[in-house]
């Protein structure tokens, strides 16, 4: 080795490191999230005195002075929650007036339902591409047959005028979730498209659906809808709904993939076509997985206001969740200053806990797949 190349080589060791602080104690997390600065520590303030302002009458209200044991003479002049009210109305806000000795079609379904998306949700649980395509393909039709019946099978057929209640909120939800992923992804793709008439439809049917209330795509597809098929082939009056909400979803989450795909570098899709694959295949394997990737919590915040949103479909005749709290708050024989409070914030827990599940999700998912922030 002649002296220019040894002058290249490195004689002495860099002096040894601490390696970076990664677990934060109370008073480090205080600080950062609390406490960093003077508008940090004020809005700290403001928020603990607004806090104690609030906990006390909440306790109040839904604890300590609620009534939790009797009858409807009970809440007559409770100042609390009428708890026992919700309770004894429970098996109706739940199934509507579903017919009680068959219940427990809805039982199966929803328990089924809730299995598979753990299913499909948990990385640890083994064939998850069986799980999707039992809960894509086999899940819908078995949930047909069994809620609405099939006399050839021993099930008695239960009108959807009879279907209403939590069941059908959560059957409303899903069906929009899961059509709303696919058809915004294709329109997604169809406003990117290089043909003009695809390009065209796509961003008309986006902007149009975008730019009304979603009342007004019920509207439409409750009374409209039946205009352009047979009489043959009319919607049902549940399906009806179904479809505007799906649609409703579709175009808003057709902006939320975009926003993945334009975020995407273009070196990726140049660097699969080098690799020999086809423009499908570099789409399916490439490009949409890490645009969605990109875009998980704007995908699962259109999941949760479109879940928010089936509260409207009680509008056009749809007996949900709320719906059936209303009438079960106008029973003759529960009247109270509570009553309808208490059946409010029972509605309001009921779509919290549902949002909060699939916000915690979004969390873990963007945590496993090392994008956005690990709290």
């Amino acid at each position: 080795m002649n002296a220019e190349a040894s002058s290249y080589v490195v004689r002495d060791m860099a002096p040894a490191r601490l390696p970076p602080v990664t677990a934060f104690g109370p008073w480090r997390w205080l600080k950062q999230n609390l406490l960093q600065d003077a508008t940090s520590i004020t809005l700290t303030i403001g928020g603990l005195g607004f806090i104690a302002l609030l906990v006390p009458s909440l306790w109040r209200f839904l604890v300590s002075d609620a009534v939790w044991h009797g009858g409807p003479s009970a809440c007559a002049s409770a100042k609390g929650a009428c708890w026992v009210f919700i309770a004894q109305k429970l098996p109706f806000l739940t199934y509507g007036a579903y017919p009680e000795a068959q219940r427990w079609r809805v039982d199966v379904v929803v328990g089924s339902g809730f299995a598979l998306i753990i299913w499909l949700a948990s990385p640890r649980l083994p064939r998850r591409n069986l799980a999707a395509a039992l809960f894509f393909v086999v899940f819908p039709v078995v949930a047909l047959i069994l809620l609405h019946g099939a006399p050839a099978l021993g099930l008695e057929t239960i009108d959807t005028s009879l279907w209403g209640g939590i069941f059908v909120t959560l059957l409303l939800g899903l069906a929009g979730i899961v059509f709303a992923l696919p058809l915004g992804t294709a329109l997604a793709l169809g406003r990117r498209s290089n043909l003009p008439l695809i390009r065209l439809t796509a961003t008309i049917f986006i902007e149009t659906v975008r730019g009304v209330p979603f009342i007004t795509v019920l509207f439409l597809a409750n009374f409209m809808l039946p205009l352009f098929v047979p009489a043959a082939w009319e919607p049902d009056r549940l399906l009806r709904p179904m479809i505007g909400t799906a649609l409703f979803g579709a175009a808003y989450m057709a902006e939320v993939v975009r926003g993945g795909l334009q975020a995407l570098p273009r070196g990726q899709i140049e660097a699969a076509r080098a690799l020999g694959l086809s423009s499908w295949s570099a789409l399916r394997r490439v490009v949409l997985p890490q645009a969605l990737t990109i875009v998980i919590p704007g995908i699962v915040n259109s999941f949760i206001g479109l879940f928010k949103d089936t509260t409207l479909v009680s509008i056009v005749g749809i007996f949900d969740f709320l719906g059936a709290a209303e009438a079960a708050r106008a029973d003759p024989k529960w009247q109270g200053p509570s009553i309808a409070t208490t059946g409010y914030v029972f509605a309001a827990l009921f779509y919290f806990c549902c949002c909060y599940a699939m916000s915690r999700w979004s969390h873990g998912l963007e945590r496993r797949l090392q994008h956005g922030p690990e709290a």
